[in-house]
C-alpha cells in the first residue's frame, strides 16, 4: 500500500533531520504533530542538496546535484519516488500547495555553490541568501499557516528574515570551514587575510536587526507552531551573543558550539515563555 511506503518515507526524512541537526530536530518536536512530518520532509530535502555540495567530495557534484533535481520533479509527476526523502517532499509540497519557485530558487543557490567561491557584492549575497534560507523558511510558513494565504502573506516578511538571520548567523559561525575547507567566502565585507572585528560587528548588527522582525512575526504565528519556531530563535539567538562576545580571530580559529546542557535550559525557558503567553 502506498499509505504505508508513504509513512516510510517521512519516517527517513525525520531520521535524515535528527542525525543531521539535534538543535533543529528538537525545535521540530515542539511542533503539533500535525504539521511535524511535513517539516522533516522540508529539511531532509534542503540537507540532501545541501549535502551534495559541501560534502560530496570525490564525486561529481553537478551530476548529482542534476540528478536529484530531475528525479524531484518525476517524483512530482508521478507521486512517487523510490528516493524516500523525494516521495516525502513531493508529498509535502503538494499538500501545502508550496509554490515551485521557491524550490527553483533554493536549487538555483545550491548550483552557485558549485562553481561561485566568493560574493564580491551586497546583491549577490543578499540573493543567495534568499534561495538557500529565506525560500526555505517560506516553504515552512506554508505548512505553519495550513494554507492560508491571507496569513502567509502577512507573515511572509517575517519569516524571510528568520532564515536571513539563521543563515548568517550560521555562516559567521562556519567562516573557518567555509573558507578552508569549500574554498567559500560569503560576506562581501570581510577578508580574511585582512579582517577586523569593526566588519564582524556590522554582520552581526545587521543579523540582530533581522531578528527583530523575525520575532514579530514569530508572535502571530498559529499556536501550532509558535513555540517549535520561538526555541529555534531563542538558541539562534544564543549563538550569536556568544559569536558576538568573541573576536574575530577567535572566531574564525574555533566553531562556536552550545553545548547539551544550555540546549535543554533554553527549551525550558521557551517553554515557560510560551506558557506564560509571553510569545
Amino acid at each position: 500500500m502506498k499509505i504505508l511506503f508513504d509513512e516510510v518515507s517521512t519516517g527517513c526524512s525525520k531520521l535524515v533531520t535528527k542525525k543531521y541537526s539535534s538543535s533543529f530536530s528538537l525545535a521540530v518536536r515542539l511542533l503539533s504533530p500535525s504539521i511535524r512530518k511535513s517539516i522533516y520532509n522540508i529539511y531532509a530535502f534542503v540537507r540532501f542538496a545541501d549535502e551534495i555540495v559541501d560534502s560530496m567530495h570525490g564525486y561529481n557534484k553537478e551530476e548529482l546535484l542534476t540528478a536529484f533535481e530531475q528525479d524531484y520533479y518525476q517524483a512530482y509527476d508521478q507521486n512517487i519516488s523510490l528516493n524516500p526523502i523525494l516521495n516525502s517532499f513531493q508529498l509535502t509540497v503538494k499538500k501545502y500547495n508550496i509554490d515551485d519557485a521557491l524550490i527553483q530558487s533554493f536549487l538555483f543557490s545550491m548550483k552557485q555553490d558549485l562553481t561561485k567561491r566568493k560574493y564580491e557584492t551586497v546583491e549577490e549575497y543578499n540573493n543567495y541568501i534568499y534561495g538557500s534560507a529565506d525560500v526555505v523558511g517560506l516553504m515552512c510558513l506554508k505548512v505553519f499557516v495550513n494554507g492560508n494565504e491571507e496569513q502567509y502573506q502577512s507573515l511572509k516578511h517575517a519569516a524571510m528574515k528568520l532564515g536571513s538571520a539563521f543563515q548568517k548567523i550560521n555562516f559567521l559561525r562556519d567562516i573557518k570551514e567555509d573558507s578552508e575547507i569549500l574554498g567559500r567566502s560569503y560576506f562581501p565585507e570581510i577578508n580574511l587575510t585582512d579582517h577586523t572585528d569593526a566588519a564582524k560587528n556590522n554582520i552581526i548588527s545587521n543579523i540582530q536587526d533581522d531578528l527583530k522582525i523575525a520575532y514579530t512575526g514569530i508572535r502571530k504565528l498559529p499556536v501550532e507552531s509558535r513555540l517549535g519556531v520561538y526555541t529555534s530563535y531563542v538558541y539562534y539567538t544564543r549563538l550569536l551573543n556568544k559569536l558576538k562576545r568573541m573576536s574575530f580571530d577567535k572566531i574564525i580559529n574555533q566553531r562556536v558550539r552550545i553545548s547539551n546542557p544550555v540546549k535543554l535550559s533554553l527549551l525550558a525557558c521557551s517553554f515557560v515563555t510560551y506558557k506564560l503567553r509571553l510569545i
